[in-house]
């Protein structure tokens, strides 16, 4: 398919034309961008998903979890729902969204998370509630320029940076490359742990080019913990299939076959909602297998599982949840931390 990619060439020429005529009306203050009342960070990108977002978002709440009254607010994408919500215990990723419920789900009450479609608005009834928020993180908020954060984290993939990518629908990008510059800090995600000074140095030249002489440029990876089963008792073993609904599990995938005996990946789409002809799938790969493996899930995708094994399905088969997280070098994490100070106090 990117072999043919250059016919979209056209397509891709007035997409850009219509993102930045849009761009350059908020520019000259002809639309109006609003100060976020909370202290706020925006995690974004420039291109359509997969960049990790809602890890980057999860690391900044472990940053400042138990400093600082925190809120996360995104629209909730894949949601059924419309308008403002706050999630609450009985609330369903139907109700809030995928990324959302697992935020909840991982910190409870403790941070309050929010969805809304107009960031604006949702801002404003956030500061109207009796609790007062220290820092709210809009999670992929970097196109939604009616709200004017006091911070933008850029993320960008190692693999696919955005400054070797293309406007939609020859590419991935959402806008162009030289977007960027509003960025105050952009973070490389997913890279190499054993990634070199010359390496990170050549890719900082390259991304400069869009950025403001000032913007760091910052490198993370993704640290893997031990699988834990998502129900008690199961036992586990090294033989997997991994089944993922997220938008590009590669890294995960490659984590699986470098450390275990990764048999098979069944992969879904990204929000995908699990259906009986998904369970019926699953079920004839794993008894394809004579030695009885273990299937391995993502925590985006746990909590619908769970939904299936309340409904009754995949019981009798053992479902581990690969726990991940953001890992920064110590100076790249001092950085950002001194950065958020600067911006938000």
């Amino acid at each position: 398919m990117e072999r043919f990619s250059f016919l979209l060439y056209p397509f891709a020429v007035l997409y850009g034309w219509i993102t930045g005529i849009r761009n350059f009306l908020f520019d000259i203050n002809f639309f109006k961008s609003k100060l976020s009342p909370i202290p706020s960070i925006i995690v974004g990108n420039l291109s359509v998903g997969g960049t990790g977002k809602t890890p980057m978002v999860e690391y900044l709440i472990s940053q400042y979890f138990g400093e600082m009254k925190l809120a996360t607010l995104s629209r909730g994408y894949g949601r059924k729902t419309k308008g403002f919500l706050k999630a609450r215990p009985n609330s369903t990723p139907e109700e809030i969204g995928d990324e959302p419920f697992q935020i909840y789900q991982k910190y409870g009450d403790s941070v309050s998370v929010f969805v809304g479609e107009d960031r604006v608005k949702a801002l404003a009834e956030i500061n109207s509630t009796s609790e007062k928020f220290n820092l709210v993180i809009l999670d992929d908020a970097f196109q939604h320029r009616h709200v004017k954060a006091h911070m933008n984290i850029l993320l960008t993939t190692y693999q696919k940076p955005f400054y070797s990518d293309f406007l939609l629908p020859m590419g991935r990008l959402r806008e162009y490359r030289s977007c960027a510059k509003r960025a105050d800090a952009v973070v490389f995600t997913k890279c190499p742990k054993a990634l070199g000074i010359t390496e990170r140095e050549n890719q900082k030249q390259m991304v400069s080019k869009y950025l403001l002489s000032e913007t760091p440029v910052l490198f993370s990876s993704i640290s893997y913990g031990k699988p834990y089963p998502l129900v008690t008792g199961m036992k586990f073993k090294p033989d997997l299939i991994l089944i993922s609904g997220i938008a590009n599990p590669q890294t995960l995938i490659d984590h699986l076959d470098q450390n275990y005996n990764l048999l098979k990946s069944i992969r879904f789409g990204d929000h995908h909602d699990y259906t009986e002809s998904d369970v019926k799938e699953i079920t004839e790969v794993f008894e394809s297998f004579k030695e009885e493996p273990v299937l391995i899930i993502t925590q985006k995708d746990a909590d619908k599982v769970k939904l299936l094994l309340q409904s009754g399905f995949l019981k009798e088969i053992p479902i581990f949840v690969q726990p991940m997280e953001v890992q920064f070098s110590s100076e790249d994490e001092s950085i950002l931390r001194k950065l958020i100070a600067q911006k938000i106090g």
